[in-house]
């Protein structure tokens, strides 16, 4: 199997397409980031914020997946849509 290559500029745009789908779902549910954050279990949204503002390379890991699906009650694949 051969190497595959992405580039940085591949990787970012990934990791937007997930955070708008997560947003536009968060908001269609009426969850506020404040209450998406203390349900998958952080203190502040702050976090949640600057993923969807695209702020200081911060993006969801796998456990966040995890976690966001169930609390919006989706399949992890819908963030990937």
């Amino acid at each position: 199997m051969d190497y595959v290559e992405c580039t940085k500029k591949e990787i970012q745009n990934f990791h937007t397409k997930i955070s708008v789908s997560i947003k536009k779902i968060r908001q269609e549910k009426s969850i506020t980031q404040l209450d998406l954050a203390l349900t998958i279990g952080h203190k502040s949204m702050s976090t949640i914020g600057k993923i969807e503002a695209g702020l200081e390379d911060k993006h969801y890991n796998i456990e966040h997946l995890y976690k966001i699906s169930k609390a919006l009650d989706v399949e992890v694949c819908e963030f990937f849509k």
